[in-house]
């Protein structure tokens, strides 16, 4: 507790170090510990503090009353209400350790700091962030920063948690998680997603090298979602794109893109391309569906062709069939799309994604992209990861066709299911990320801006 408190401190000052009035909000437990041992610090570095605590020393623990009296000893002062003015706030009412959502005067404490607006530090979670689902309670904190304590807690980066908190840092206290007595109870539940490894490509190379990716979709009306899922193909590195339209009357050239070649969908070679299906797909999909799932040894399945599957059990049944044979397998679903596979509510998945994405991986043993606010990727035999980039440009008519075909690009390029899914979900977020400020970003542009992990001629 004395290493949090010190910690916590520290990035207060280094957050806010012209801030002259720091309000401490403490709850009963650890948590308020913590912030006791921070406001002690902070008078000690010549900050005006008060604590408001929702603790007493007799009910508290013993590292808690311990730090009550070191506070009260150093003259931190006290008080039952928060001050009306305050340059600054520490969140330390809730940590992992809360069952229930904030209420009665921890809640009014909590609309006291977003009235003010004054920039807050939440210790170890912002209070009524459910720390494993990412879910927040009516009344949360909105931090300006989070200070983690010995782990990075998933929910901070799915659901609710990129609004809850701009800033994430983390403080081990010192501690080896990995070799503590208590490491077991500490076991991650997800793991979050890194930025791919450049992969320098053989200079002998040729465009049957990075492989085949052929996009199925394009219903009447629709064919723009199978040409964006091809564009990102292409920009992605794949060897040759193909574009299997289920318009009868849709283009038989790109004039934009000529790169892309125009197939039938019964001329793929479903066993040596990988097959991205359903983008722009419509009720036409599902008459394609039996023959890819029993055939293509690589397949990403997105937005309509999911919505079948959803409500054919017998499309079901070969999807689980897949993973038998040795077949890759990408589902791409929105939480819609995800609750419909399920057979449940889009709320009820938004209210544990990480679990969600586990059960839809173990159900059809293949890799999941759970999309939403912090994407979880998820096999059935490994932990799940959560991507950290990406914002909400990415909230818009088409994005979500060029993370098929960005998928199905790492596909054809030989990654497996899990790194093809994490590499091009990071970098299409990415891409998001470093959009020009003020700029609009529509998903074509998007599918133009994306590139390869690989890069350059391999060295001799």
């Amino acid at each position: 507790m004395q290493r949090a408190g010190l910690a916590t401190a520290r990035l207060a000052l280094a957050l806010a170090p012209n801030s002259r009035s720091i309000w401490v909000a403490a709850g009963p437990g650890n948590n308020g510990g913590d912030g006791i041992e921070a406001a002690l610090h902070l008078r000690a570095w010549g900050k005006a503090v008060v604590v408001t605590w929702l603790g007493a020393p007799e009910q508290a623990s013993a590292d808690t009353a311990t730090a009550w009296r070191r506070a009260t000893g150093a003259g931190v002062m006290f008080a039952n209400e928060p001050p009306e003015q305050f340059d600054f706030c520490v969140d330390a009412l809730l940590g992992i350790g809360a069952t229930r959502a904030p209420e009665s005067r921890m809640a009014q404490w909590i609309m006291h700091m977003r009235a003010t607006q004054a920039p807050v530090l939440a210790v170890d979670l912002p209070t009524g962030l459910n720390a494993d689902t990412g879910k927040a309670a009516d009344v949360c904190v909105r931090a300006l920063a989070t200070l983690c304590l010995l782990t990075l807690k998933p929910g901070l980066f799915t659901a609710d948690g990129r609004d809850a908190t701009q800033q994430v840092w983390l403080d081990t206290l010192q501690v080896d998680v990995q070799s503590d007595p208590l490491a077991p109870l500490v076991s991650p539940t997800a793991m979050l997603g890194g930025a791919p490894a450049a992969r320098a490509l053989p200079h002998a190379s040729h465009k049957g090298s990075f492989g085949d990716v052929a996009i199925v979709g394009g219903a009447p009306g629709m064919a723009g979602a199978t040409l964006l899922a091809g564009s990102a193909a292409l920009h992605c590195g794949a060897g040759r794109v193909y574009l299997a339209l289920l318009d009868p009357a849709a283009l038989s050239v790109d004039m934009q893109q000529p790169e892309l070649m125009v197939r039938a969908v019964d001329q793929l070679n479903h066993a040596a391309t990988t097959i991205v299906c359903g983008c722009g797909g419509g009720i036409a999909v599902r008459a394609y569906l039996p023959k890819i799932l029993s055939t293509a040894s690589s397949l990403v399945l997105d937005a309509d062709a999911l919505n079948a599957i959803a409500v054919d059990v017998q499309l079901q049944t070969q999807l689980r069939a897949r993973a038998k044979r040795g077949w890759r397998t990408v589902l791409t679903p929105h939480p819609l799309e995800a609750a419909r596979l399920l057979g449940i509510t889009s709320a009820e998945i938004q209210g544990d994604r990480l679990a969600a994405a586990r059960q839809l991986a173990r159900e059809f043993e293949c890799t999941v992209v759970l999309k939403g606010s912090g994407t979880v990727i998820a096999a059935a035999d490994r932990i799940p990861f959560i991507n950290p980039t990406g914002n909400a440009r990415l909230a818009t008519a088409g994005t979500g066709d060029v993370l098929a075909g960005a998928i199905g690009a790492g596909l054809a390029g030989g990654a497996s299911e899990f790194q093809a899914a994490c590499e091009a979900v990071y970098l299409h977020g990415q891409c998001a990320d470093d959009w020009p400020a003020g700029k609009a970003l529509t998903a074509s542009m998007l599918a133009r801006s994306l590139r390869p992990a690989s890069t350059g001629p391999q060295p001799p």
